[in-house]
């Protein structure tokens, strides 16, 4: 007898519908094969099934089983097909209506006593059914509250096998399952920036970039408070919308990395990477590829600590994402594509010791190791961040100070109305922030007076800028007029965004 099931996989974060064929003889000896290209994962589902079934107390046929696993074309790995084979050897016996089956898309992993676990990516394949005629899906217990999120899906929770037996024989209702979430943030998630002393205008800095979207280089002695800074970027960062929320939760639902009982994150992510990982734990990749931390930092923070002591080719392999705002790589199978369009924060010393350019700690190294510490940052990663800022080390007055500074709450608030402004600007344009604009957009909404051209002019002769550079420029000014509430690029917009360059040529 035959029977099929609808199931799905997923390659990367983006799902491909898969029809679980199962074919039931009693003719020859026993066997059970899987074809379609299945990984070992997916071979290894005859030992999980042949288990489940003796502890859930059904008899295994003693036939021949064959499972196709079509497109046969198609590279298959993971273990969520384990529960639509299993029901597609029942219904091939007849112990389940083959009528019934026609209306679900059925993902779980069985586990040896017939327990579903949860399996990687149900958010994404939820998100791609709503797009087709069949709405319906059943899927562990454990996967009900991201699958849940896509309410035009009717989501149906089971535990077990034998749970989901009794359901497609309808000897045992169960109602589908909807998430329920909120987008609103409670401050107490975040550091505060006003715990930081002092920092003025490394705070401002932060502001802007923020308010633009616009990547930062920090630079200063050991303990003048970069990585503290840094952790407090997120908090005055725009609440995200639903649709960043969703993209976020597909990134961390297809590596499993989704928090149990979370169906939607909320938060926009801080990924804060060991200088000693490797490329791909960085861009992503794998003989699976799977998501790497640049797109764990979709719609969030990447914060890079120590930048130079990266190795050179991990951080070189940042350029694609940083220009484009995606990670394609490339298998003999198939090419897979992850959003990662983040907001990079970096921070370093200003030499091996730290003390070079410190007035209160004398520098020992010789002008060969500040060179060749320096020259791990390339000139064109260098040219991809907009903003350069010197972090200085504050005086013990500026720490006993008891005076107290903004709150992210106020400065959020800031940022958010200059968002706002970007957004309104950029609503037929495809783009959200300044940061993402392209030459068409600078010659469209960043004319400069005279006045600000020949500053502008000057300063890239004097500090020999590159093209990009000067782009990088009119952005972050464009960004430092809309948190004035100004529609033209003034000079003194200009200047604020060139200080933010000059580090490029002065210390570099």
């Amino acid at each position: 007898m035959l029977a099929k099931v609808q199931s799905a996989h997923l390659i990367g974060i983006e799902p491909y519908a898969v029809d679980v064929e199962v074919d039931v003889t009693q003719r020859g000896l026993p066997h059970f094969n899987i074809v379609g290209l299945p990984d070992t994962a997916v071979k290894e589902s005859r030992d999980r099934i042949k288990a489940a079934f003796k502890n859930t107390g059904i008899p295994f046929p003693l036939k021949q089983i064959t499972v196709n696993l079509a497109p046969a074309d198609l590279r298959k790995e993971g273990s969520s097909f384990d529960l639509p084979i299993a029901i597609g050897i029942l219904a091939a016996e007849g112990h389940i209506p083959k009528d019934e089956l026609k209306n679900f898309v059925i993902l779980g992993e069985l586990s040896l006593e017939g327990k579903l676990r949860a399996i990687k990516g149900a958010l994404c394949i939820a998100s791609k059914i709503k797009e087709g005629e069949l709405r319906k899906i059943i899927v562990p217990k454990m996967n009900a509250y991201e699958a849940g999120v896509v309410h035009q899906v009717e989501v149906y929770p089971v535990e077990s096998l034998a749970e989901t037996i009794s359901f497609l024989r309808k000897e045992k209702n169960i109602e589908p399952f909807k998430t329920y979430y909120s987008l609103i943030e409670e401050d107490e998630y975040y550091d505060d920036l006003s715990d930081v002393k002092g920092q003025f205008q490394a705070k401002r800095a932060l502001e802007i970039a923020a308010s633009g979207g616009h990547n930062l280089l920090m630079i200063g002695p050991p303990g003048s408070g970069k990585s503290m800074l840094a952790r407090r970027i997120t908090g005055i960062l725009p609440p995200m919308t639903s649709e960043e929320a969703i993209e976020t939760t597909k990134i961390y639902s297809s590596a499993g990395l989704l928090p149990d009982g979370k169906g939607l994150i909320t938060k926009r992510p801080f990924r804060s990477p060991h200088n000693t990982s490797s490329d791909i734990a960085l861009i992503g990749g794998g003989q699976i590829p799977k998501p790497g931390e640049v797109s764990l930092a979709h719609n969030g923070v990447l914060f890079l600590d120590e930048l130079p002591e990266f190795k050179r080719n991990v951080l070189e392999v940042l350029r694609q994402p940083l220009e484009d705002g995606f990670v394609s790589i490339a298998r003999s199978y198939a090419t897979v594509i992850f959003p990662a369009r983040f907001l990079l924060v970096a921070a370093m010393n200003s030499c091996p010791c730290g003390g070079y350019g410190d007035p209160l700690k004398e520098c020992t190294c010789t002008p060969g190791m500040i060179l060749r510490y320096r020259s791990k940052i390339s000139g064109p990663l260098l040219d991809r961040i907009d903003m350069h800022i010197e972090v200085t080390r504050i005086s013990y007055n500026e720490l006993r100070d008891e005076t107290s500074s903004e709150s992210s709450q106020i400065v959020r608030q800031r940022v958010i109305n200059a968002r706002n402004i970007q957004l309104q600007r950029f609503k037929e344009e495809g783009i959200y922030f300044n940061a993402h604009m392209k030459a068409k957009h600078l010659k469209k909404y960043c004319k400069l007076t005279e006045d600000s051209h020949r500053l502008l002019q000057n300063a890239i002769e004097k500090l020999g800028l590159s093209a990009r550079a000067h782009s990088k420029i009119i952005k972050v000014a464009r960004t430092i007029a809309d948190l004035d509430a100004s529609e033209n690029i003034a000079p003194k917009h200009i200047a604020e965004a060139i200080q933010y360059r000059s580090l490029e040529r002065l210390n570099f």
